[in-house]
């Protein structure tokens, strides 16, 4: 049989086979997983916000070793060292920015102006319209549904608001994870759908096996303010009730523990450390104690997807969870998701009176 297409916009305009994407998962969305989407026909992203510099210049390059096919990276547009890494995806020829917050006007126009696509993610429908106007070639929007920092508003009610109020190609996500969604968002006039949770469980995913299994076996999220003083939607546990329990001056001291560990893991010095907060604060319109507590995030997401120990960390997780209960390789979930997709597509249209 040959092999399914869906041609849209974002095929088109990322040059990849399926509209169907990888989003950039802190410690998850590293060179093996990103390499396992782009050779099965989807955009995969790389995750740069808990890598150095140099270790991004060395993901990039691992993933341009096992692929010829387009990729993308995710970068924190509030980082103090924002402009380098955008001038290590030029220079390294990455097909995709895509950005967890707005970019400021000057940083698109660079990456466009180089050739590379610009795809920022939003929660809002006026976000969306901001970002087009500065000239990003895309736009990425999550609804509530989704893991990590998200939003009140559902995917059904946001994506059609930005779909209406927008020219350029959308992307959803939040509460995607097969053929009927992907089929779904097409028919509300998305260009494709965007996943975290149901990437992170494949066999393609660099997830201790131990974590994934309490991933299938929870299935229930809940979202907290306890993590990093936003909203986040993670995987509800002993660890993450105890933090809703937690007073706020527990938090800080817990943030100001977890800050001195990630200085020393990434190599920064106080004063870049210092410069960071000031950015994420003035990005973000935070206090200072929210710039704190969001020392927590890296630290507290490293101790399951990396170290292993879900008891001593939270894991980000959609509300999709509850409906996965598998394991497959990046290249049998794409075809099976595009396949499903063309199967309702065309359920549909039969349904058509002529």
């Amino acid at each position: 049989m040959s092999e399914q297409r869906l041609d849209t916009p974002l095929t088109r305009l990322a040059g990849v086979k399926h509209p169907v994407v990888q989003t950039g998962m802190g410690w998850v969305a590293g060179p093996k997983l990103v390499t396992a989407v782009a050779n099965a026909g989807g955009l995969g992203i790389l995750a740069s916000a808990t890598m150095t510099l140099d270790q991004l210049a060395n993901a990039v390059h691992e993933v341009k070793d096992r692929t010829g096919a387009p990729f993308g990276v995710n970068l924190r547009a509030d980082a103090g060292d924002a402009g380098d890494r955008i001038d290590l995806l030029i220079k390294e020829d990455v097909k995709v920015a895509s950005f967890a917050l707005a970019p400021k006007q000057e940083l698109i126009g660079k990456l466009k102006d180089a050739g590379v696509v610009v795809i920022p993610s939003v929660g809002a429908r006026r976000h969306a319209e901001k970002v087009a106007a500065w000239g990003a070639d895309a736009v990425l929007v999550q609804g509530g549904e989704g893991g990590g920092h998200t939003g009140a508003v559902a995917t059904t009610l946001l994506l059609p608001q930005v779909v209406d109020a927008v020219d350029i190609p959308v992307i959803a996500a939040g509460g995607f994870f097969d053929g009927r969604g992907l089929a779904a968002a097409l028919a509300y006039g998305a260009a494709g759908v965007a996943m975290g949770t149901r990437f992170l469980l494949t066999s393609d995913s660099s997830v201790p096996d131990a974590v994934k299994r309490v991933y299938l076996k929870t299935g229930e999220t809940v979202v907290t303010r306890q993590v990093d003083g936003m909203p986040h939607r993670v995987l509800r546990s002993e660890l993450v009730d105890t933090l809703e329990r937690s007073g706020r001056l527990g938090g800080l001291v817990r943030a100001v523990r977890n800050g001195a560990r990630f200085k020393r893991l990434s190599g920064m010095s106080w004063r870049a450390m210092i410069a960071d907060g000031k950015a994420m604060k003035h990005g973000k319109d935070l206090s200072w104690s929210q710039v704190l507590m969001a020392a927590n995030t890296p630290m507290l997401l490293k101790a399951a997807m990396v170290d292993g120990r879900p008891d001593l960390g939270v894991m980000a997780s959609g509300q999709v969870v509850g409906m996965i209960d598998d394991l497959p390789g990046c290249a049998e979930l794409i075809e099976a998701i595009v396949a499903r997709a063309a199967e309702a597509i065309a359920a549909q249209q039969a349904l058509l009176v002529r």
